[in-house]
């Protein structure tokens, strides 16, 4: 479909992404319907609400069940030029759906969401690869670059009328300022003969004199951006790189736009470079999303503990509900882990600390034991990609170039950071929990923040607030003016709240609670995870007895299934390789 549009038909911008279910994961489907679904999309900030053809609410479930052995998947982003004005974005997708039909001559599988929370309302679609004969759908590239948007436009033409010339010249005239790639930059690129833009002297109708006069606008905003540069009489040479600067300037905006959103009125400093130079960045999570909605990329704002809110992409792969609102997170940047790898290389071989511990127990140690799990989450991703060689456990072959192939390798994966969580429970919560909280791991360590605005001054008042607390408990004691915290205070409150959840899980299962201690192996069937101001651990069901073990992700894809490994001071070995030999 070639159809040529009028000059003035309304514009409708269509994203399109082809997913190869099999190479994007099992999951993949869920955890996008998921994200698209989340509230506070719709115009009155409620949770989203997912339609299909005829039906008003869908199970999203079914849908996704009933497309998972399609080869492949179609998902659409239509954003109309004036979506608020069509307002029924719902009865605007079913008509081009419907039309999409006719064209492809099969009847199509879709759900769609209309997200109101943007500057520019829009429309999720995702299409199954199968067509009523459940043969693979096939669109052709023509359709899905050109045919798909000109029914678009030519449905919303036909709701609101041909665009006035007040409408699209107000349209060009707010775009001679912008800082994003706009339809002027577009057709200056068009014009450009070896780089080179030469106007009209003087144009001999008023049409051609006002086109003239908006490229001149926007040719001298280019020149004060460093993007353009007058030659000549008319006469104007283009940055070579002007396109993709504008395009990167255009989603700088839209950072500092979302950041803005999630920081609220709060008045701080804001960081959107992806590095993390010297230390561990701790903070907590005020917002997160997908920044390209089509292709998944990740991100996260971190209100953070240096008093500025930070911007994080992340890679595709994350599960963005991994980080509920307010959760304590600490984010490490790869390039440095890689860096200390190599420094403790020897002869091409590095060994992981036996000591090891949890990120989240070391974080402020910075002791290399206490970097050791995130350096093994790091390696397990470079063996992925074929990177370091895993000799046996906790020894790996690494190659001279790490950091250079660890760069590179970030890369391409968008995302050049690791985010561990420290605490689900936000501050609030964990001031009077009977559990060995994050709170309670700066008081040992004596960790006190500076104060900064923001995260940083919360946390201070929340320590303070923990101490009263913890004294009026029994665990600390009320010295002259001070409040001394007693021995093993980590210790003593999670086995408390360990033993509190297992009595609990006891009396819901008739199950007998089996605790565990270093050294010890642990084996039996993964039947869920929970969240505790201790932190999060997995539940493992053995005969009439179940253990409470430290949870990592690696393991979910276990759940109901035999795992094994073993208890190494507060962390698991596991060892699933050989719990897939169970099964078989």
């Amino acid at each position: 479909l070639r159809a040529k549009l009028h000059p003035h038909a309304r514009r409708v911008t269509i994203k399109t992404r082809l997913v190869n279910l099999k190479k994007a994961g099992s999951r993949n489907t869920e955890k996008y319907l998921r994200y698209i679904e989340r509230g506070g999309v719709t115009r009155e900030r409620e949770p989203a609400v997912t339609y299909g053809p005829s039906e008003d609410r869908v199970d999203t479930r079914a849908f996704e069940e009933k497309g998972r052995e399609d080869r492949h998947q179609f998902r659409f982003i239509v954003s109309a030029e004036e979506a608020i004005e069509l307002g029924d974005l719902k009865a605007f997708t079913r008509e081009l759906m419907q039309q999409m039909e006719k064209d492809c001559g099969t009847k199509l599988d879709w759900v769609a969401v209309d997200h109101w929370d943007t500057d520019n309302p829009h429309t999720h679609i995702v299409l199954r690869g199968k067509d009523e004969q459940a043969q693979d759908l096939i669109i052709s590239r023509d359709y899905i670059a050109h045919g798909m948007r000109t029914r678009a436009s030519e449905i919303a033409t036909n709701w609101l009328g041909l665009r006035t010339e007040r409408e699209i010249r107000n349209s060009m005239i707010r775009e001679v300022d912008q800082e994003r790639l706009t339809s002027i930059d577009r057709q200056l690129l068009r014009d450009a003969k070896q780089g080179s833009v030469e106007l009209e002297a003087l144009p001999l109708n008023s049409e051609s004199r006002w086109q003239r006069s908006i490229k001149l606008g926007r040719l001298q905003k280019l020149e004060q951006m460093g993007l353009a540069e007058k030659t000549g009489i008319n006469q104007w040479r283009l940055h070579p790189q002007m396109e993709s600067t504008l395009r990167a300037m255009g989603e700088r905006g839209d950072i500092i736009r979302t950041m803005q959103r999630a920081m609220g009125d709060k008045q701080q400093p804001i960081s959107i470079e992806n590095t993390i130079s010297k230390e561990e960045l701790i903070g907590k999570v005020i917002g997160k999303g997908l920044l390209d909605e089509l292709h998944e990329r990740h991100y996260l704002i971190i209100d953070a503990l240096d008093g500025k809110a930070h911007y994080l992409p992340l890679p595709s792969s994350s599960d963005l509900q991994e980080f509920p609102q307010g959760t304590i997170v600490g984010v490490a940047s790869h390039s440095r882990a890689d860096q200390m790898i190599a420094s403790k290389t020897q002869q091409g071989i590095y060994r992981v600390p036996s000591n090891s511990f949890t990120l989240h127990e070391k974080i402020n140690s910075h002791t290399d034991e206490g970097h050791a799990l995130h350096h093994v989450r790091r390696l397990e991703a470079l063996r992925r990609a074929g990177i370091v060689e895993r000799i046996e456990e906790g020894i790996w072959r690494i190659p001279p170039n790490l950091v250079e192939q660890g760069r590179a390798y970030d890369a391409h994966k968008r995302g050049g950071v690791s985010v561990q969580v420290l605490s689900y429970w936000p501050l609030e919560k964990q001031v009077k929990a009977i559990g060995a909280t994050w709170l309670d791991q700066q008081l040992v360590t004596g960790a006190a923040p500076k104060s900064r605005p923001g995260f940083s001054d919360e946390v201070r008042k929340a320590l303070r607030q923990r101490l009263t607390f913890l004294a009026d408990e029994g665990f600390a004691e009320r010295v002259e003016a001070r409040v001394v915290i007693k021995g093993n205070l980590l210790a003593t409150l999670r086995d408390r709240e360990l033993q509190a959840t297992a009595n609990k899980i006891a009396e819901e299962t008739h199950l007998n609670y089996h605790p565990t201690h270093d050294g010890q192996r642990v084996s039996g069937t993964y039947r869920r995870s929970i969240v505790l101001a201790s932190g999060r651990f997995a539940m493992i069901e053995e005969g009439i007895e179940f253990s409470l073990v430290p949870w990592r992700p690696v393991i979910d894809r276990y759940l109901n299934q035999p795992v094994r490994g073993v208890m190494r001071g507060a962390n698991v070995d596991w060892n699933l390789s050989r719990s897939r030999e169970m099964q078989l």
